[in-house]
């Protein structure tokens, strides 16, 4: 799947303070951690694939749509698994800078799991309402995490991503609704102080890491600027999946660093099972149609 890293490479690695402030927090941003030249490319080939878009007319396996895309004026909310579409996103999974700062939180063994790149679009980027990745796929250990990267400048003002902060230590919420999983939590019926929260940004080649139980949302992006954020997702190698079948030639080759092992760590940690599956599938955007209460306002009309 990827070119794994030689056995004996050596990554840089996160502070004690920034190790104690994931610890705390449940997210950290690590300013500038790509190169110019690696986030132009990144940049680039993203535009390749807006550019694509203007053929396509509804959701696909590469794809999914904001409803007011249209060939004159491409809208995309996501590119689905895109280190599956283009090597230039491949390659970013492997970054040493990556995975030294995983393997400062875990240990050796990281493995990867998936990505996806969210678009806001500027002036409609869609909101995502509040949801946790645990909910999504629990695990035998909680020693997941998502690793962001800033394709463009991040700010309060073009539709950053919020965290509750240390929020990944308390409960997991019900992300249902009437009785079926909708990927998102109601704003009304739990007890969370959400003037609590931060925004996660930073300067284009900046990554943010967040804890798979950190809870998490954002705006619309009603700015004059897009914001281009891949999210690549990652466990430690002794952490399995509790609901979700796998693939073992997948399994194994998604080992980026470490040794395998045949015995997940387990521990004692709330979950709640992600099912009846969603009346809308395809990504967290659809997932999150049927939900009652929101907490943040839908994107203007284009």
């Amino acid at each position: 799947m990827f070119q794994r890293p030689a056995a004996d490479a050596v990554f840089p690695r996160l502070t004690d303070e920034q190790v104690a402030a994931y610890q705390r927090d449940g997210y950290l941003v690590v300013p500038n951690a790509l190169t110019p030249a690696q986030v132009k490319g990144l940049s680039d080939v993203t535009h390749e694939f807006v550019e694509q878009s203007r053929s396509v007319t509804s959701h696909t396996d590469v794809y999914d749509l904001e409803p007011s895309h249209s060939a004159q004026h491409p809208l995309l909310r996501r590119i689905k698994t895109p280190e599956k579409w283009h090597p230039t996103y491949a390659e970013v999974v492997t970054y040493p800078v990556i995975l030294g700062a995983l393997q400062s939180l875990w240990g050796p063994a990281i493995r990867y799991q998936t990505a996806k790149l969210n678009m806001k679009v500027a002036g409609y980027g869609s909101s995502l309402e509040w949801h946790q990745d645990w909910a999504f796929y629990p695990h035998t250990n909680d020693d997941l995490a998502v690793v962001g990267v800033m394709i463009d400048d991040i700010d309060e003002s073009n539709g950053p991503m919020l965290v509750i902060p240390g929020s990944h230590r308390g409960p997991i919420f019900d992300h249902s609704s009437g009785g079926r999983f909708v990927g998102g939590i109601d704003p009304t019926a739990v007890d969370v102080d959400f003037g609590t929260a931060a925004a996660v940004t930073g300067p284009a080649g900046s990554i943010s890491i967040h804890h798979v139980r950190t809870l998490h949302g954002g705006a619309a992006n009603l700015s004059g600027r897009d914001r281009r954020f891949l999210l690549l997702q990652y466990r430690s190698g002794d952490a399995w999946p509790l609901v979700e079948n796998v693939d073992w030639d997948e399994w194994r080759a998604s080992l980026l660093t470490g040794e395998e092992t045949w015995t997940p760590r387990m521990e004692a940690l709330p979950f709640r099972v992600p099912l009846p599956v969603p009346a809308h599938e395809g990504s967290i955007f659809e997932n999150q149609r049927d939900m009652g209460h929101r907490f943040f306002e839908a994107a203007p009309a284009s």
